[in-house]
């Protein structure tokens, strides 16, 4: 605000010269002796009405603040529509500017552009300008694009890449990467590979509201995924989600995320990726030039430079090993204390048989808790529908059955008998898969117990001679003394002769 009514004051009242004036106020001679002449040509006499403000008074001498004398042949843009066209994907005012002084030669140059865009803009609702501090936030989302990735080279098949936006407020120093798909494995991996670019890790992580965060949605105490909450604690930070339905709570990395699409996409719109690895290689090329090449106007520096004087000094450093993704899920465990996760069956201890417990699994590991107390652990299988045991979960009488190896079963056969052994090898080979012959050679093996090893060696031979090869064929002949009698030798049957019957001295 210029110091018009002080300078009337001590001119026309006080009769000071023009250089006590100046001093006075605290302005040069040239400029009192301009206000004073303005002032003569406006029309108006000393002392001005009371009721005309200093604005009035300033605008009567000087005229509207922004406004320039001379008028442009070609009339204001509807800057509505302008405003709109902003709210569009990849739109900005420079882009709209082109395309109206293409259409408008004679037309506004690009900053008196903005100027009269802006001096519009001033009468929407008022935004609350947002400051912060170094190292205080991380904002992450993921970006509305996708990237098309060729996953099969012979067919050209295409899958979408889904990418990761990360940025610090202090800095605006930018991180993304590509992901398969935007769910929780995906979505901790996404902040695992930008702490790691950052270096340390910020005070509050502040996501929107979707499902991979946010269980529930609330305004005053949303409920925040179990997982993720659990991952915060690893780093030591917090996470802070914006309000429902209100982007401007994370204007961050919405203007991140908008930056990322032009300067990632738009880069690399024109290339084929046959991997993720790919795709991730040429995102890091663009971010550097992001980060660490193009200079921010209002700042004069780059994003990198900001980073380290205003977040590098003030980030959290990481833990000794990343945070490993995992779930939690709860089963029951069925009555052969095996609980079944992904197509593969765990082992817990017998006599937690029948119990609903928690599982939490990693892409490595499965832990099984009971009351918050862990109660098993194992490696995590692939979903072959196989089982995963450990023997001391057993209970004592299947522990000695499972002892029962293949190499054990004709070790003991072995011991009893040739004729047994040969059985025991004829049983494994007749099945179509040998492990079905193995319960069938336990059982064999385990009469002799009961009938003795003389005994079971002669029903062996008598089994083989008859081509019984089984368990219940095996303990009739014992049950039923058939292992003391000699088998009957089968009668020579002589030739058929018959004049139906061509013999074969007909086929020559």
């Amino acid at each position: 605000m210029r110091h018009v009514r002080e300078i009337l004051r001590l001119s026309l009242d006080a009769g000071l010269s023009t250089r006590v004036v100046g001093e006075r106020v605290g302005v040069g001679p040239t400029t009192v002796r301009d206000t004073l002449r303005r002032f003569g040509w406006s029309g108006l006499t000393w002392p001005v009405p009371a009721e005309m403000t200093d604005a009035d008074l300033e605008g009567r001498l000087y005229g509207v603040s922004g406004v320039k004398p001379g008028r442009r042949k070609q009339p204001e843009p509807d800057w509505s529509v302008v405003a709109r066209e902003l709210k569009r994907k990849h739109v900005t005012l420079q882009v709209l500017w082109e395309e109206y002084y293409a259409a408008h030669p004679d037309g506004y140059r690009y900053s008196r552009w903005c100027d009269l865009f802006r001096r519009w803009e001033g009468r929407l609702p008022l935004v609350m300008r947002q400051s912060h501090a170094g190292g205080e936030k991380m904002f992450v989302d993921y970006a509305g694009d996708t990237v098309p990735v060729v996953v099969n080279r012979r067919t050209g098949e295409k899958r979408d890449a889904h990418l990761f936006v990360a940025v610090l407020g202090g800095s605006s120093l930018s991180f993304a990467c590509a992901t398969w798909t935007e769910q929780f494995p995906d979505w901790i991996e996404g902040h695992n590979a930008a702490f790691r670019y950052f270096g340390g890790v910020a005070q509050l992580l502040v996501p929107d509201n979707a499902k991979v965060a946010v269980i529930k949605a609330c305004h005053f105490d949303p409920m925040v995924n179990r997982g993720y909450t659990d991952m915060a604690r690893h780093y030591g930070t917090a996470v802070l989600p914006a309000r429902s339905r209100k982007p401007r709570d994370k204007a961050k990395v919405e203007a991140c995320v908008g930056i990322v699409e032009r300067w990632v996409l738009g880069r690399l719109r024109n290339r084929i990726f046959y991997s993720l690895a790919e795709v991730n290689a040429a995102i890091a090329e663009c971010l550097a030039d992001l980060n660490e090449r193009r200079v921010l106007r209002q700042f004069g520096k780059t994003r990198r430079q900001l980073f380290e004087e205003i977040d590098a000094p003030n980030l959290k450093p990481l833990p000794a090993e990343p945070w490993v993704h995992a779930e939690w899920k709860r089963c029951r465990v069925g009555l052969d204390y095996h609980i079944a996760l992904d197509r593969h069956h765990y082992s817990v201890p017998w006599r937690f048989a029948r119990r609903e417990v928690e599982v939490r699994f990693t892409a490595r590991t499965v832990e099984i808790f009971l009351d918050g107390e862990r109660i098993a652990v194992h490696m995590r299988g692939s979903g072959n529908g196989r089982h995963t045991t450990i023997p001391e979960h057993m209970p004592s009488s299947h522990r000695r059955y499972r002892e029962w190896t293949p190499a054990k079963i004709r070790e003991e056969a072995v011991r009893i008998g040739p004729m047994l052994s040969l059985l025991v090898e004829k049983i494994i080979e007749d099945r179509p898969h040998p492990e079905q012959g193995y319960r069938s050679c336990l059982g064999i093996i385990g009469l002799a117990k009961r009938f003795g090893a003389e005994r079971l060696e002669a029903a062996a031979l008598r089994a083989l001679e008859i081509q019984a090869r089984n368990y219940p064929s095996v303990k009739s002949i014992l049950e039923k003394g058939l292992d003391r009698i000699p088998a009957p030798k089968s009668p020579e049957r002589e030739p058929i002769l018959h004049t139906n019957i061509r013999g074969s001295g007909y086929y020559h």
